[in-house]
Formats: structure tokens, sequence, C-alpha cells
């Protein structure tokens, strides 16, 4: 029975049709701004406006998490079995009235509602990109391999999936973490793409490759750290910096802090989740910014030097990324934890992660460009040495 109240499919045609409703708006701008006979700007220009509009879902996604409105609909995909919140408001006056500040009101309905609009709407300008995609590769005016395109729509896919269960597992830490993940590596895959139909490669070094994919995991592992610190609410546990509780080390508990497999404000034991705990996770998050913050700032001195104007210009914007997540994570700690700060942060994440990706697909472009050079490099030698 509560199976079929968590996922009442209901309303599930509605909302694909609202989902329809909402692409047809940004569709209708790359069809009317780019109508000539060349596929490829229109699939570049699609790539764009989806990426862009998938950073902008990201950022309401944080919003939705941090003004605790992830349960503000408590089923899945509709609110009450209803494509909005207008049909449940008898279901949601009830909840608001038992619990006045709960996790069900009227206002949280409306913003997971309009949340999961906008992710409907996403999936559907990446159905239309991969459809678009395998259509241009079939012409052979493919510029970027469809495939790219089939991925990015299976990871939406998946990407809605944990969308439901952030829901109907009642916002399981483990979970919401892997949800966020999930918007961050969708944000690689169109960025990816995006750079895909611009010839503009950056010849890096072998070991300054390997350096930003060392800085991208890193970032992503930071991004998963600072998931984890929001979805367990672990950002109030310091309030002062650089210290936390007027001391360097504090009283952590690194055992129930990271125990992976629990529900939210509960601990490996079952019982309540000491404040230790979330202190642990709190400091570990700041000592992997410091980690991270360090090594975007040894990237971006070795692309400075590299004296490659385009690589200069991705060195200032990570420098800036790595500004601005420095300010607002200060921020949210000596300020509370304000939404405005709270959401920046999340952004600058979703930035960073989308410049390292622009940047490491650059780079690959370059690589490419050189394999054949080399090729012929080399066979020229062998018949002058023949």
């Amino acid at each position: 029975m509560e199976a079929r109240t968590l996922y009442d499919l209901a309303p599930a045609l509605r909302l694909a049709l609202l989902g329809v409703v909402i692409a047809l708006g940004p569709l209708a701008w790359v069809w009317l701004r780019h109508r000539g006979p060349h596929a490829s700007s229109r699939l570049r220009a699609l790539t764009w406006l989806t990426l862009f509009l998938t950073f902008d879902l990201v950022l309401f996604g944080a919003f939705t998490r941090l003004t605790d409105s992830g349960l503000g609909c408590p089923d899945w995909p509709g609110c009450y079995g209803n494509a909005s919140p207008v049909g449940a408001q008898a279901h949601i006056e009830a909840a608001q009235t038992a619990m006045p500040t709960g996790p069900v009101t009227h206002g949280k309905a409306w913003i997971e509602m309009v949340h999961r609009y906008l992710a409907t709407g996403v999936g559907v300008l990446i159905t239309v990109l991969a459809i678009a995609s395998w259509r241009a590769a079939r012409r052979g005016s493919a510029a970027v391999s469809p495939w790219w395109a089939s991925v990015t729509l299976l990871w939406v896919c998946l990407q809605g999936a944990f969308g439901a269960l952030t829901v109907t597992m009642k916002l399981y830490p483990a979970i919401v973490t892997v949800h966020l993940l999930g918007g961050l590596g969708l944000l690689a895959l169109l960025a990816a793409q995006s750079e895909g139909y611009r010839a503009a490669p950056v010849a890096l070094s072998r070991g300054l490759h390997a350096g930003a994919w060392l800085v991208f995991a890193l970032a992503v592992a930071q991004a998963a750290l600072g998931g984890w610190v929001s979805t367990n609410y672990a950002v109030l546990a310091c309030s002062d910096f650089p210290t936390c509780q007027g001391s360097w080390w504090p009283a952590m508990d690194f055992a129930h802090g990271f125990t992976v497999r629990r529900e939210l404000g509960i601990g490996h034991d079952g019982d309540a989740i000491p404040f230790a705990a979330l202190t642990a996770i709190h400091m570990v998050h700041r000592w992997g910014a410091l980690v991270v913050l360090t090594a975007l700032a040894l990237l971006a001195w070795r692309l400075i030097a590299s004296r490659l104007g385009a690589a200069r210009r991705f060195a200032w914007g990570l420098l800036g990324v790595a500004a601005w997540q420095f300010g607002t994570g200060l921020g949210n700690v000596v300020l509370g934890w304000p939404l405005v700060a709270a959401v920046s942060h999340t952004g600058g994440a979703a930035a960073l992660v989308t410049l390292l990706t622009m940047l490491l697909a650059r780079a690959h472009q370059a690589q490419r460009q050189a394999a054949p050079e080399l090729s012929g490099s080399s066979a020229a030698a062998s018949v002058a040495a023949s």
C-alpha cells in the first residue's frame, strides 16, 4: 500500500506533456535563430542552451534542498497523485495544519513541483538532442558523435530515478548526494559535447594534461563531500573560521559521520547521529577544500606559464571560481548558512566542474589533431630511411 502511495504514476503523462510545453520555448528559439541548412549549428545551439538550462536546474535543485522542500510533495512523480499542488490543496492544508513548519507546506510543495517541471523540460531537450544527433549522423553532418547525446539521455533517465528515490526514501543522505553528483555529471557530459562543436584546441603538455585530470577528480570528490555536508546539515557544526568550536581539532566522530548506509539524522547504531559526527563531516570538507584550492592554484599557475592564450583564460576562470568558492564557503560558516551563500556555493561547484570539463575537452581536441601529424612524420621518416 505504501509503495503505491509513494509511486503514483497517474499524473505522469500530464507531467510529461508539461515538460514538452516547457521545452517548446527553448526549441523554438533554437529553430528561429538557426534556420539555415547546417544542422550542426542548430545542434551546437541546442547543446549550449541545454547546458545553460541544466546549470540553472542544478541551482534550483540546491534551492529546493536548502529550503527543505525536498519532501514538499511526499510522493512521486506528482503531488498527492496530482500534476500540481493545485489539485492537492486539501492534502497539503491538512499536513501544514498538523505541522506548520514541517516538510509539507504550500510553498514547499510548489518549490518541489517547479523543480520537477524544470527537470522534465530538460529531459525533453536532451531527448530531442539525442534524436537530432542521430539524424545528423545518418546524413553525415554530425560534428559530435551521437553516442555522446545517447549517453546523456541515459544519464538523465538515471538522474530522474535518483530524484524519485530522494523523495520516496525520505532524503536518504547517500541518495541525495548521488543525485547532486548526477547533476554535475550531466553538466560535464553536456559541456564536453558543447566543446566538440568548437575548433579551439588547447595543447597541454602530458604532465599538465594529467594534472588537469587530477584536479577534476579532486573537484568531484570535494563536491561529493559538500553534498554530504549539506544533506546531513553539518554546515552549522562549526560557526567560526579557521578554527571550529574554538579548536583546531574539535571532538570528531568519523565512524558515525561517514557511515553511508543510514537514514537522515541517524547514526550507524540506529540512534540519533552525535554532534561530533557532524563536526567530522564538516572538518573533512574543510580539509578537502584546502587540497582542492591548492591544486587549483598550481594548475592555474602552470596554465598561465604555458603562454597559451586559451589556457591562460581558463586559468583566470579557474582562479575566479576558486575565489568564489572560498568566499561563499566562508560566508556559509560565519553567517550561519544563509540561503544565498549556500546556493551560490553549489553554483560554484557546478561552474568548476564545467570549466574543467571544457579544458579537458579542448586538450583532447589538441591530442586528436596532433595524432595524424605524428603518424605522418613517422611515415615520412620511414620512407627517408629506406
